[in-house]
């Protein structure tokens, strides 16, 4: 009896495992993977259902895609541990996949969900990696939708790197290819990419206005593709919500206090209702810099405080609260109360600079210059007056003591700055004249410079480039460049990387990369390093060029004020041009 009843038991729990697991058809696991992909930015726990659900079928592709799926979804949730060990086990169950061009396909989707959860990680040049390396598979299995999905993953890295043009030329390709390929999407598919395509848009616009103001038409730019986003966002609730959000951002920056006071508030209920806790918070947020810009402050820090109680309860995002800790802390200041001001901009500071170390990290080779920079310097001002208020409360006596030391300090610092500039300066001239007397046209660098630009070309060897080009070719641009600095035509005002691409016949991508790594630096370095030569030697052979206007000597090269021409002139030397030729008529 009892062997009988372990027997009913063997059976009834392989069948069990048996209905369990099967074979799901082609369609099935169509339908099933469009409802894991759609639900994935909106209900991470509905995605994870329909994932389960395709894990359970025997196929080793259709495993391989739920568990790659699964990775990224732990991602989201901040697990990466469990998001990494999956990834592994989904190319486990990959390459037991018959080759072919649905197993290509499937690559492009895994290597995209990898790239993603590097993206959240913060590693943007291991998810550059991947994009690029699954746009090649989605094209080789002609999946051009998935096409679509990694260019615009890839202008999204672009733009955390600073590189808003390309991100904005990669949308708008998108943004046409999707509309050549729209017979292959279902109606709410094409307004799901349509949506997300013109809400990216409208970010790196916002973004390149914010790296320069003074382009306020860029703000005109964003209003729009944000407007566009949110006719395409009537499938999604949470892409209405990121693109109403984005939109009124762009309110605040153009001063347009009332609509985006309006839109904020409603945001603030639709995102407090549907349970949207990141986006809640970043909408406590907004109103809060709201207030804050309208100098309300109470109101303010009502928001400001929202912030950090969600950070606290939800583990909500850090970022809110990152920034949430330097309105207070300006607040506090504006307030006089210097004690909770100093608080807030340790708080502010500590978590800054573990943001800004990793973010450091995955920048290299690019020109850095977000508004975050301006920001820590700031906020390093503001704590510093802020410990020097504190002392003064406590200890005028202690606070003179530490001015005097510092006043000391600056003048030693003073002192032994203008000896070096002195010393460099007349190195630089004898250097100079050595060139002149064996005739050369232009300027060498100075020696003691060479070994830095030998190892920042090593560093970039080392960084293993995105892309590179045979030897030859590059020979033949260094040529190329090479005449032109003989011709002198780096003299004329409009000697840019588009000038130069098209003069000796190459794109503006492969003239860069040959510039940075055959001279360590940018094309901009590069031009600007040759003008300030060809200054300098004319200034110590020529006495006439020398009592030039600083304008017009500007204007001789090149530049297109005195200002920038001053600036890098003095960077080049460590003085003014007036100051060089000062030290040029002394030594005569």
């Amino acid at each position: 009896m009892r062997l009988f009843l372990y027997f009913s038991i063997f059976v009834l729990t392989n069948s069990l495992f048996a209905q369990d697991k099967s074979v799901l058809s082609n369609e099935e696991y169509q339908n099933l993977q469009a409802k894991a992909r759609g639900f994935i930015n909106s209900d991470v726990d509905s995605s994870f259902i329909y994932a389960n659900r395709i894990a359970k079928s025997k196929d080793n592709l259709h495993q391989s895609f739920a568990v790659g799926l699964k990775s990224y979804l732990y991602q989201i949730k901040g697990d990466s541990i469990k998001s990494r060990k999956l990834y592994k086990e989904a190319f486990e169950l990959f390459n037991k996949v018959p080759s072919g061009a649905e197993k290509d396909k499937l690559n492009a989707y895994l290597l995209n969900y990898g790239g993603l959860a590097e993206w959240k990680r913060g590693n943007f040049s291991k998810a550059l990696g991947y994009y690029q390396e699954g746009k090649k598979f989605a094209e080789k299995a002609n999946d051009l939708m998935q096409v679509v999905k990694l260019n615009n993953n890839i202008s999204i890295i672009n733009l955390e790197v600073g590189n808003c043009r390309l991100a904005i030329e990669a949308a708008k390709e998108s943004d046409r290819f999707t509309n050549k390929i729209e017979y292959l999407y279902s109606e709410e598919q094409f307004a799901n990419g349509k949506c997300s395509i013109y809400s990216n848009l409208g970010i790196f616009y916002k973004k390149f206005y914010s790296e320069n103001r003074a382009n306020t038409f860029m703000l005109d730019s964003a209003e729009y593709y944000f407007k566009k986003a949110i006719m395409f966002s009537k499938n999604s609730e949470i892409n209405r919500i990121n693109s109403e959000m984005n939109l009124a951002n762009v309110y605040l920056l153009k001063k347009d206090f009332n609509n985006a006071e309006k839109l904020h508030h409603k945001l603030f209920v639709r995102t407090k209702n549907g349970n949207y806790v990141n986006e809640f918070s970043l909408t406590n947020r907004n109103l809060g810099e709201l207030y804050f810009a309208l100098k309300e402050y109470d109101k303010a820090l009502v928001y400001f405080k929202k912030v950090d109680s969600i950070y606290d309860i939800n583990e909500g995002n850090a970022s809110d609260y990152i920034y949430s800790n330097y309105y207070q802390a300006k607040i506090w200041s504006f307030k006089k109360d210097y004690d909770k001001a100093l608080s807030h901009s340790k708080e502010y500071l500590e978590n800054f600079e573990k943001k800004e170390i990793k973010l450091n990290e995955e920048i290299i080779g690019v020109n850095y210059n977000l508004s975050s920079n301006d920001l820590k310097k700031e906020m390093d001002d503001l704590q510093q007056d802020l410990k020097n208020r504190t002392l003064l409360k406590k200890s005028g006596y202690i606070f003179l003591m530490g001015l005097f030391v510092i006043l000391v300090v600056s003048l030693i610092k003073n002192r032994r700055d203008k000896r070096k500039t002195d010393q460099k300066l007349n190195e630089l001239i004898v250097q100079y004249k050595e060139n002149i007397e064996k005739k050369n046209a232009v300027v060498e660098m100075i020696p003691d410079l060479q070994p830095e630009i030998m190892e920042a070309e090593n560093q970039i060897k080392k960084e293993s480039p995105i892309f590179s080009i045979d030897e030859e070719k590059e020979e033949e641009i260094v040529e190329k460049l090479k005449n032109l600095e003989d011709k002198l035509l780096y003299l004329n005002p409009d000697f840019t990387q588009q000038f130069v691409a098209k003069k000796i016949k190459t794109n503006t991508t492969y003239l860069s990369y040959v510039v940075n790594k055959r001279f360590g630096k940018s094309f901009s370095e590069y031009s600007n390093e040759l003008k300030i030569n060809y200054v300098i030697n004319e200034m110590i052979s020529n006495p006439t060029y020398r009592k030039y206007s600083t304008q017009a000597i500007a204007e001789s090269v090149g530049f297109k004020n005195a200002v920038s021409f001053t600036k890098s002139f003095s960077k080049r030397t460590g003085v003014t041009p007036v100051q060089f030729a000062k030290k040029l008529d002394s030594t005569v």
